[in-house]
């Protein structure tokens, strides 16, 4: 792997066959980032890790058409800093504001270098993810002044909402700018779900990391388990049996089944379609009942584990999924058909919350909700993996980007999972589902990417010269479709912000780490 007008040198990182990693200036990074926006690419992760004496090091993952491309650029250590990627990949920004809290590491030239993960916890002159931090150490709280921007005018007012909320769901604070009811700006602070789960991989082991790695998200159990296991595997050496590999692949599919069902129930009950809430969670607990049946947990918690799999399945089993993957196609499809000529849901979802596929592509928008907006991107189809090498997926696109065409893309979607686990369970092989981790005594940098339900889902992985845990950053789709939301709402009314909120489904723990 080589890029145009540079000399450096990209070397395949072990176990990842779509995967390379170069050690570059940190002086050519926007550069870098430049050409392989400028060719297609898109930014996948950023992030910092503190190299003791050498100093630090800031590492970038991006996406090209021949695969993943990880630049790694060593900084000073008595003045941490890089220059700003956000100017090219706009998604850049919150995570080089996240690396800055984290670490102290700083983008230089950045327009935006507001605080982003710290509130109150710990103050500006401390710095969880450096080696000397004490991460036992509790500091008084400080108030979180959060610089919001203000919209100001005749007739301009702010709506301040959560960061509790009258639902269960996961505390962010959202800051409407309005006229009226018409939303002009939205000013979104995360960060309170902030659990300091990269430093507690610090202090594991690489197969005890797999029990943190799949409680990143918990809704993205599977891929998260799956990414963590990828790394391990490549910085072990270790090639897990094949009918693991397919197992993997039958539980990501389960957890991209789920999800849409549930979101596609809670997207009706937003629109006034209560029957689509019903329907769509009565399916949805049925293949929560099987996967604790089948898989010990209702989420598939802990069901991927570093070498393979936690569980396998007899015939009965692969009997049963088969006879529920025909129940659920022909229960979905009438339940689409009421979706797609039902006035009412046509009247909320048509229009609402769209990101035109030329903002998509600007701002990096991914996964289902990118392929809603003309963003062909699905690494289960451009770079796949065993078994998806032999799957043949088809990647579900559209352009228009409103909430009409993200619940399209989960039908499709759906429909194209039960088509997969079919094929599946019909060609599982026979074997061994889990081979033993070989002992890790070595630095080394491994990196899992696997296409989970809400989108790409990258572990990275550095291990120190003994093999224990130097650095691992886990990093979500949300980190790029959160800044998304923002504009999808410009334009559109306050009472429609659950709705088109609900049609992205972002994680807040996933991104807030």
């Amino acid at each position: 792997m080589k890029l145009d007008n540079f000399s450096t040198e990209f070397h395949p990182v072990p176990g990842a066959a779509t995967a390379w990693r170069a050690d570059v200036d940190a002086a050519e990074l926007p550069q870098l980032c430049a050409q392989v926006r400028d060719s297609g690419g898109r930014l996948v992760a950023l992030w910092g890790s503190d190299e003791g004496d050498a100093g630090y090091a800031v590492h970038v993952a991006l996406g090209g058409h021949d695969g993943l491309l990880c630049l790694c650029a060593a900084l000073d250590g008595k003045d941490p800093s890089y220059p700003d990627v956000s100017a090219v990949f706009p998604a850049a920004d919150r995570m080089q504001r996240a690396a800055y809290d984290l670490l102290g590491i700083r983008a230089t030239g950045a327009e935006d270098t507001r605080k982003w993960l710290r509130h109150g916890a710990w103050p500006d002159t401390q710095f969880p993810l450096r080696k000397e931090f004490d991460a036992n150490a509790v500091y008084p709280t400080e108030d979180d002044a959060y610089p919001f921007v203000r919209v100001e005018g005749e007739g301009a007012h702010e709506i301040p909402v959560g960061p509790v909320h009258a639902g269960t769901i996961e505390p962010g604070h959202f800051r409407f700018s309005v006229v009226g009811e018409r939303i002009l700006r939205l000013g979104e602070r995360l960060g309170y779900k902030h659990k300091g789960i990269e430093k507690r991989f610090e202090a594991l082991g690489l197969e005890q990391g797999a029990r943190l790695a799949a409680r990143v998200s918990g809704d993205s159990t599977v891929a998260y388990g799956w990414a963590w296991a990828m790394a391990v595997e490549g910085v072990a050496g270790c090639t897990p049996p094949p009918r693991a590999l397919w197992l993997r692949a039958l539980l990501l599919e389960r957890e991209r089944v789920m999800n849409h069902l549930g979101d596609l129930g809670a997207l009706g009950n937003d629109a006034g379609l209560a029957f689509g809430l019903a329907q769509f969670m009565r399916l949805k607990e049925d293949m929560l009942r099987i996967n604790q049946s089948l898989f010990g947990h209702r989420y598939l918690m802990d069901a991927i584990i570093p070498g393979g799999v936690a569980r396998d399945i007899d015939y009965g089993a692969v009997t049963q999924l088969h006879e529920q993957a025909r129940t659920l196609e022909q229960e979905i499809a009438p339940l689409k058909a009421i979706y797609d000529e039902h006035a009412g849901v046509q009247d909320r979802f048509l229009s609402a919350g769209r990101v035109t596929p030329e903002l998509a592509a600007q701002l990096g928008l991914t996964g289902f909700a990118g392929r809603a907006s003309g963003q062909a991107w699905d690494l289960r189809a451009q770079f796949p993996s065993t078994p998806y090498d032999q799957l043949e997926v088809r990647m579900a696109t559209h352009r228009n980007g409103d909430v009409a065409a993200r619940a399209t893309v989960r039908f499709e979607e759906i429909g194209e999972s039960l088509r997969l686990m079919r094929e599946i369970l019909v060609k599982l092989p026979e074997g061994d589902i889990r081979t033993d981790l070989p002992p890790v005594a070595h630095a080394g940098f491994g990196i899992g990417l696997v296409e989970g339900w809400r989108g790409d889902v990258l572990v990275a992985l550095h291990t120190a010269s003994d093999g224990s845990v130097h650095r691992v950053h886990p990093h979500d789709p949300s980190w790029q479709n959160w800044p998304l939301l923002e504009h999808a709402v410009i334009g559109n009314i306050v009472p429609d912000f659950p709705l088109i909120n609900k049609s992205f489904n972002l994680s807040y723990s996933g991104q807030d780490l």
